[in-house]
């Protein structure tokens, strides 16, 4: 008894979705777009029988109890509070800032009995899973550091758009470094308390963008996290310690996409390019390959460690929901391995830590909000000042 789905968007990773949903028994009864044609488009390639542009269209469907979201980050808030305010499942995107976050982190721990989940495909990915489990194993001992370079074209859209605008949500550290800080927190069982990064966006304008529009996301961003101590579930490849990680992105150079994530420890290192894993310890015989990708495409694909993730994600799903008779409900296990609300509003803490330390070229610290801040907080600071 799988729950009937609807997909919010109609971008990459929404195209990618509603495939691996059909071919897991998922049946998808509708589809959102920002316009109808460009819902209508999509749901008649992909076989979906009802699409729309209103959202409320996709939310009140009698037959969706699931509902996927992928679009923009300043929209996502909204729709999944809503959702999860009428009873549907959640599992939805980053969202566009840390207020956002604590909303939803809020309207989840309202519901508790639904489903409410970040889709952070990485932590789906086979070569992410055998790390994690080797880390556990402790293949390399006690972890000192961890080393993430994520290297490719430009993640610009061709129309100016949200990818465009820094408060919106676009750029590298939002994009992509979002879920390398959420990867990380998962492989290491700990979060980081300081930070330190910068910054720069060296394509302001294009020949689609220019005039008096201009880029102001990163395009390149380099950062350093410095962890706190494992949590008790974390095991022992996790270390005792604080762990030191950076993190590069960059997004200006042609070519082949690379993904490497590196763990390095006392006793060896752990390395992930693209969907494989290799493993060498001190003393050893050199590099081995510990996981393949199965004689497929290789890493040069910007999509194929993110398709093998979501694949991955949805078969987790699948047998989460299949666990129980009821279309509504769902078991925690199959689904354990993915970001919560929570880990959401930790990861964007992060995000806006490391936009600060670009701002002041200091250490920040990472504190995770407890309780919604006042919007009035500025305007009256503002106000006091000015009677002063």
């Amino acid at each position: 008894m799988l729950p009937g789905v609807g997909v919010f968007g109609t971008g990459s990773t929404a195209r990618m979705l509603v495939p691996l949903l059909q071919a897991e028994g998922f049946q998808v009864h509708a589809l959102w777009g920002q316009s109808e044609e460009e819902a209508g488009g999509l749901a008649r390639e992909l076989g979906i029988p009802f699409s729309t542009s209103r959202s409320d269209d996709v939310l009140l469907h009698p037959d969706v109890h699931l509902v996927c979201i992928y679009i923009p980050p300043p929209m996502t808030r909204q729709i999944a509070v809503n959702a999860l305010g009428i009873g549907k499942n959640v599992v939805c995107e980053k969202a566009a800032t840390a207020v956002d976050s604590f909303k939803m982190v809020t309207a989840a721990r309202y519901y508790p009995q639904l489903l409410s989940i970040v889709g952070n495909t990485l932590r789906f990915l086979p070569a992410f899973v055998a790390m994690r489990r080797r880390l556990l194993e402790g293949y390399v001992g006690e972890v000192q550091v961890c080393d993430v370079r994520v290297c490719g074209p430009s993640l610009l859209d061709r129309a100016y758009g949200w990818t465009c605008e820094e408060l919106m949500g676009g750029g590298g550290l939002h994009t992509v470094g979002s879920t390398v800080i959420d990867l990380l927190s998962h492989l290491l069982g700990s979060r980081a308390q300081r930070v330190h990064g910068l910054l720069r966006t060296f394509l302001t304008q294009s020949a689609s963008i220019c005039g008096i529009r201009r880029v102001t996301s990163d395009d390149f961003c380099f950062f350093q996290m410095l962890m706190g101590e494992a949590g008790p579930g974390a095991g022992p490849g996790a270390g005792s310690g604080g762990v030191c990680c950076t993190v590069t992105l960059n997004f200006n150079m042609p070519g082949a996409f690379t993904q490497e994530v590196m763990v390095v420890g006392s006793a060896g290192r752990l390395v992930a390019r693209g969907t494989q894993l290799y493993g060498e310890r001190h003393g050893g015989g050199g590099e081995e390959l510990l996981l393949g990708d199965g004689g497929r495409a290789g890493p040069a694909d910007p999509l194929l460690p993110h398709l093998r993730g979501l694949g991955s994600m949805v078969t987790a799903l699948r047998h989460s929901f299949q666990a129980h008779g009821e279309r509504r409900s769902w078991a925690r296990e199959p689904v354990a391995a993915a970001p919560s609300f929570e880990d959401g509003l930790y990861v964007q803490t992060v995000v806006e830590a490391v936009k600060r330390s670009s701002r002041s070229g200091e250490w920040e610290c990472v504190e995770v909000m407890t309780q919604e801040p006042d919007p009035n907080h500025n305007l009256c600071e503002g106000l006091q000042r000015n009677k002063n």
